[in-house]
């Protein structure tokens, strides 16, 4: 199956339908009061002053649909850009040239590159270029990027039995009931006081935890390892990654990983506790830790594993009584749901749940001049490396003349450069160690394989110094040049700071410097889509990453820095048909200037080109690119390819120097009103008790009071669902929990009713949130777009970070997307009723508040 492109907007910066801008359109005149006498109210109805040109939602403003992204494959090889300049020739040029300058690629495609079908014409208009930028935007030679046109953003579709992780994978959904389970050494203890051995229920022996897609061809029954041999044990002499035997479950890359894993001992044994084994305080229970998502779970299983005539079936050691790497593999099963689903996969994602570091795909046909300098870099600081060669479509696991398997992984154990000494030629010449997972004598046998005449030109000083042995293990040396001809991938996995040890440290081994951020993109809110669709892109999550100094040894003084995006928790929810969002990011320079605005808005966008960019947005669970970046300040914009695509990710920089990252997010507050509601707004209601506007408020609050001179919620509605009709379109009007939250807000002694004051001023704010509510609802229709709650309660004078605006979508918003009138005077209501709460107790301004356990439940549970 080829791969799908996406449609892709042939606008640049085309619109997103559904979602259109604030008008000047006024609604219905319309009495805030009924059955008031012919006198002037003292809230009246005014029609909404026109909105100025410079309004943040303008109208659909001109801007020019953007060249098509220059590439001939669905995953260009020049990654992040294309080799030719990302930019319009001609001034002015920018100074981040992307990859064509710098020999610093993204990731590469980790598929077959298979033709791209034609994206279908766009439904969204086109826009031409703004003449100039507004004269508060810096100028072309204050920042180049300003006015250069935007290059148009392109997905790729991997369908799903193309990707290779995810072949066959399926969550069942018990699996997710208990990943981590309860505490080991709680459910060890028990199981030892009980002289039982542990059964777990989450992972039962049954085919179930086997397969999904069919049942097995003969019996397996599930064996505990003292009944397999007599003497078990979870480590024989140590660990190595000659322990690691692929079985007959096609997890080569799994394995390939956990090979690379035995290569650094803290590592190991962050994955594989060794506070276990089969002898002292044995109970048939063991446990493993895996990264998920920024976090490390554990993992609990039992020893029962699947045999066929009483021989492992799966992963093992070389050592008959060795159990660790067979457990080991259990255990992932049981993270993704069962052993088949480990059948096909990639090196890189079983070494990033092995070790939390971020990993790079490079297409070695389309490398980087820089590659084998790239790889002894990652040697040296510890990163985890594999490679692979493309399958042959008509045979599996072929083996080529030379002895290599094809669509297989292997690891490779070390990068180095070894000295030579021939009769024609004396010097250094790159070299690669690596092993086939499979641990037996199918290895490479080309020059400088096991026993190969070429060894005789190494000194024996150095021999020894690399372990060298011609055993037939699967572990075998090539040439840097051989490595480049015959292997179509490799995959880095750059480890977090915390993977080095102290003495590591100590011995200068290099280290990434990194940073991390947990978001969430909401449907109609913070789900703003691609820059294709610019009206919306704005409102996803904003990242800063400040880069003040440039690598060591890099004589362009810039900063190599590697962005990652990872979607969240998509793989577990296959089962019920939710597959991975198509996701990618941009990265925009930013000027002091920009510094001050939070977040950046419509405008920002509108004027500036993108710097970097990842190479493709594209439906994998992480998507990574490499980048040379002269020290600065940068904004990154993680999106989804099309608007209103809901997800949590999690994005993360490394870099060789110190980074600093942040939030590019609005702080929590009461801010000013817009001035566009002004006319809108009743004016201040003079406190003289023979006042005319005074007595007629009097007057109408009297007819519903009654005998009390208090309003209830019930008599609130009433007012409410009479002066407020020209806004609740096509409803019954207000909900009881809506009146109710209005009462609440404004009752400070909960009684549940609201005295003549209270009254009063419960009118005036709504009366400013219904202005505001016309202001955005600009078809009339009596609910604004989400994409507008931030610009509409702003313009209410609050102000609220993404976190926030992603709760009041998911507890207001609707599923198309759309806030009614009631809704967002809900949303105004918790905000203003909570920031008030808080700052009372907030006396020295400190941002924080004490409130202990019964005084906040009392205030929460009433407002």
């Amino acid at each position: 199956m080829p791969y799908v492109v996406k449609q892709t907007a042939q606008s640049q910066n085309a619109s997103y339908q559904g979602m259109s801008q604030p008008s000047a359109t006024p609604y219905p005149n319309a009495g805030i009061y009924p059955n008031l006498p012919a006198m002037p109210l003292p809230y009246p109805s005014t029609p909404l002053a026109p909105i100025p040109s410079a309004s943040p939602y303008p109208s659909a403003s001109p801007y020019p649909s953007a060249m098509p992204y220059p590439s001939s494959t669905p995953y260009p090889s020049a990654m992040p850009y294309p080799s030719a300049t990302p930019y319009p020739s001609g001034p002015p040029s920018l100074p981040y040239p992307m990859a064509g300058g710098m020999g610093m690629p993204g990731m590469p495609m980790p598929y077959a590159p298979l033709p791209t079908s034609p994206a279908p014409q766009s439904i969204y208009p086109s826009m031409p270029t703004p003449s100039a930028p507004p004269p508060n935007e810096p100028t072309p030679e204050e920042e180049p990027s300003v006015g250069v046109q935007e290059l148009q953003f392109t997905s790729v579709k991997v369908p799903e039995n193309q990707n290779m992780f995810w072949m066959g994978r399926k969550a069942n959904t018990t699996r997710q009931r208990s990943i981590q389970g309860d505490d080991f050494a709680t459910l060890r203890e028990s199981c030892v006081s009980n002289n039982t051995l542990f059964e777990d229920p989450d992972f039962p022996a049954n085919n179930d935890s086997l397969m999904f897609s069919r049942r097995p061809d003969r019996y397996i029954e599930w064996l505990r390892p003292s009944e397999i041999v007599d003497d078990p044990q979870f480590f024989v002499e140590g660990y190595s990654r000659f322990d690691v035997q692929q079985g007959e479950l096609g997890d080569c890359w799994l394995l390939a990983a956990a090979a690379n894993l035995t290569q650094d001992s803290k590592l190991f044994f962050r994955v594989i506790p060794p506070d276990q084994d089969f002898q002292e305080n044995y109970a048939g229970i063991f446990h493993f830790k895996f990264w998920q998502y920024g976090k490390w779970v554990e993992v609990v299983i039992d020893d029962r594993l699947p045999t066929y005539n009483g021989e492992l079936i799966y992963m093992h050691s070389t050592e008959k009584n060795e159990f660790w790497s067979a457990l080991l593999e259990k255990a992932y099963a049981k993270l993704h749901g069962s052993y088949e689903a480990l059948k096909g996969g990639t090196t890189c994602e079983a070494m990033e749940d092995f070790t939390g570091g971020v990993t790079e795909w490079y297409d070695i046909k389309d490398a980087p001049p820089n590659l084998f300098s790239i790889m002894t870099k990652a040697a040296e600081r510890g990163s985890m490396m594999g490679c692979s060669l493309e399958p042959d479509p008509h045979v599996l696991e072929a083996e080529t003349r030379e002895g290599l398997i094809r669509g297989h992984a292997y690891s490779i154990t070390k990068v180095c450069m070894l000295d030579i000494s021939t009769p024609n030629r004396q010097g250094k010449l790159p070299m690669i160690r690596m092993r086939n997972p499979w641990g037996n004598d199918a290895e490479w046998s080309g020059p400088w394989s096991d026993s190969s005449p070429e060894w005789r030109f190494i000194p024996e000083h150095q021999k020894e110094a690399i372990g060298l042995n011609f055993d037939r293990d699967g572990e075998f040396w090539m040439s840097f040049q051989d490595f480049l001809n015959h292997f179509d991938r490799v995959e880095i996995c750059n480890l977090s700071p915390d993977s080095l040890t102290e003495n590591q440290e100590q011995s200068s081994r290099r280290k990434w410097e990194m940073s991390m951020f947990e978001g969430e993109w909401t449907s109609g809110v913070t789900a703003g889509g691609c820059r294709n669709f610019l009206e919306t892109f704005w409102h996803n999550p904003q990242y800063i990453i400040s880069l003040e100094d440039p690598d060591e040894e890099d004589d362009d003084g810039k900063c190599t820095v590697i962005v990652a995006l990872m979607q969240k928790n998509r793989r577990s929810k296959r089962n019920v048909g939710i597959d991975c969002l198509t996701i990618g990011f941009a990265i925009y320079h930013l000027t002091d200037r920009d510094m001050e605005q939070k977040p950046q808005g419509l405008h920002f966008f509108k004027y500036r080109a993108s710097v970097a960019r990842s190479p493709h947005f594209i439906n994998t669970r992480e998507v990574c690119a490499r980048f040379k970046l002269p020290p600065g300040h940068y904004l990154i914009v993680p999106s989804t390819f099309d608007p209103n695509e809901e997800g949590e990710f999690i994005i993360r920089v490394f870099s060789e120097t110190m980074n600093n990252m942040e939030e590019n997010d609005d702080e929590v507050g009461f801010g000013e009103t817009d001035d566009r509601i002004a006319p809108a707004l009743p004016p201040p209601t003079p406190k003289d008790e023979d006042d005319p506007q005074r007595i007629a408020l009097k007057r109408l609050f009297d007819s519903v009071a009654g005998s009390d001179e208090e309003v209830d919620w019930q008599e609130l509605k009433r007012i409410l669902d009479h002066s407020m009709r020209d806004v609740m379109v096509g409803t019954d009007g207000f909900s009881k929990d809506a009146v109710r939250s209005m009462v609440a807000m404004l009752d400070k002694d909960r009684s549940g009713r609201l005295g003549f004051d209270e009254f009063e001023a419960l009118l005036t704010d709504i009366a400013k949130w219904r202005a505001v509510f016309k202001l955005y609802d600009t078809r009339r229709s009596g609910s604004i777009d989400g994409f507008h709650l931030r610009g509409a309660l702003n313009s209410a004078g609050y102000h609220l970070n993404n976190r926030l605006l992603n709760a009041l979508a998911h507890r207001y918003g609707s599923r198309e997307g759309k806030v009614p009138f009631d809704d967002f005077l809900m949303c105004a209501i918790k905000v203003k009723t909570f920031i008030e709460m808080f700052r009372e107790r907030d006396t020295d301004n400190s941002d924080t508040a004490f409130f202990n356990l019964d005084d906040w439940l009392e205030r929460t549970i009433y407002s």
